[in-house]
């Protein structure tokens, strides 16, 4: 049983969390909707919104590709564009964030307090600054008006208790950690928004565009686009935006009513966009390729998959990506020596990522190399904790003679569930009967 192939991310909400929130559920009552100005039930007050949107905001861009550390510039430039809206928003005060993420998948999604992202797959779909500014208003809605801390409310009322056993999501080698569901604010991010608060964010985003310069029959458009792809079932928007942001001939109706009634015209933002976007576009081949490298590897095929990550490679030799994949295959072909210099230099690029410091950390322990196993094992669950890196830091602590906290190390892996927690139960009970 090969249980480093089964990756859990197990993120547990703190005890001063989890008190925080019961604390908001027992002084429960009504406040007003910052934007509609409409009343609602309020379990979570805004200090608790802020915490919660800070505390989440790494971790869920980790679980979706990390950032796209590549191009600074554009990471800049989408900034500032929503800073743009943001000012004119109804809740202008809110710490906003924005990130573009390294994922081809087409999506963006906003975590409360105005912790927002957006995907690089998304930009390429993307044709000037005001589409732009329609995707990004959205999502400044979804925060501005609590969106996500409703369903949140929605959850506790019909499950309470649940935010304190942590959320654990298992998945094959290949495929990595799958994006949403393992940790909190992934499950915020990539739920799917109700019609209702779809139209809100449509309707509230355009009059924010508007009132930023922005030609807001930009979102209209975004609309129409989103809807003929969905007819078409393209895959990538089903597993994205259409995933949590389903489109309709609805929205694209109401939308086009308000638009009439504010009045079109406003910038546009064609050539600067097109030239934020030029670093990206130049480096889109080595991102296909990287693409078709993990279907292949899903397929068991190898040695093409690896052809497909050499050419990747060769197009952009700073993507940290690249070699966490190629170290990966390395290690599907048992020679862990090459796969140990791709980790090395994955982590070399992007040390912040973990998800390349599991890796290096499973293969130096397959290696015997305990210390470093050890070292960037506690580096990946500094990040994102999760099971199979507590799992194996208890295998380490057992070879180096540390038996308590090896002893730790099961017992927290063994909250978990699947084949980590088994294991770890196992290797508990051979602890504690010596």
């Amino acid at each position: 049983m090969e249980s480093d192939k089964e990756f859990i991310v197990n993120i547990h909400i703190g005890f001063r969390t989890l008190t925080a929130l019961v604390v908001a559920v027992i002084l429960s009552g009504c406040s007003v909707n910052p934007v509609t100005g409409e009343k609602q039930l309020s379990l979570i007050p805004e200090s608790q919104e802020l915490s919660i949107g800070s505390e989440q905001y790494k971790p869920t861009q980790q679980t979706q590709g990390g950032q796209f550390y590549l191009d600074p510039e554009l990471n800049l430039y989408v900034s500032e564009v929503g800073q743009k809206l943001a000012k004119v928003s109804d809740r202008p005060d809110l710490p906003y964030e924005f990130v573009v993420l390294n994922s081809s998948v087409p999506n963006a999604w906003a975590l409360p307090g105005g912790k927002i992202a957006v995907n690089r797959g998304l930009l390429m779909e993307l044709e000037d600054e005001a589409q732009l500014a329609s995707v990004l208003g959205h999502e400044i809605v979804h925060a501005a008006a609590r969106h996500s801390v409703q369903r949140m409310q929605q959850g506790m009322l019909i499950s309470a208790g649940v935010a304190g056993l942590g959320f654990a999501l298992s998945d094959n080698e290949w495929a990595g950690l799958i994006m949403g569901g393992a940790a909190m604010g992934a499950q915020l991010a990539l739920a799917q928004y109700s019609q209702g608060d779809e139209l809100e964010s449509d309707h509230y985003g355009i009059r924010y565009m508007k009132e930023a310069g922005y030609d807001p029959q930009a979102a209209v458009e975004l609309q129409k686009t989103f809807v003929r792809l969905s007819e078409g079932r393209e895959t990538s928007f089903v597993e994205g935006m259409f995933a949590t942001h389903p489109p309709s001939q609805k929205r694209v109706r109401e939308n086009q009513e308000l638009v009439n009634k504010i009045g079109a015209g406003g910038y546009r933002g064609r050539e600067t966009y097109q030239e934020k976007l030029s670093f990206l576009r130049s480096r889109q081949p080595a991102y296909n390729a990287y693409d078709e490298a993990m279907k292949l590897a899903s397929d068991d095929k190898l040695d093409e998959a690896l052809a497909k990550v050499n050419e990747a490679i060769r197009v952009e030799p700073e993507e940290a990506a690249f070699y966490s994949l190629r170290g990966r295959i390395y290690r599907a072909k048992d020679n862990l020596k090459k796969a140990e210099a791709d980790f090395d230099k994955a982590t070399s690029l992007y040390p912040e990522m973990f998800t390349y410091q599991l890796h290096s950390g499973l293969n130096a322990l397959a290696l015997n190399n305990y210390d470093k196993a050890r070292e960037r094992l506690n580096q990946a669950n500094q990040v994102v904790p999760t099971s199979i890196a507590y799992l194996r830091l208890g295998d380490v602590a057992v070879q180096q003679g540390r038996r308590q906290d090896a002893i730790q190390y099961y017992s927290t892996a063994a909250e978990a569930e699947g084949e980590v927690a088994q294991e770890a139960k196992q290797k508990l009970a051979q602890l504690t009967q010596e």
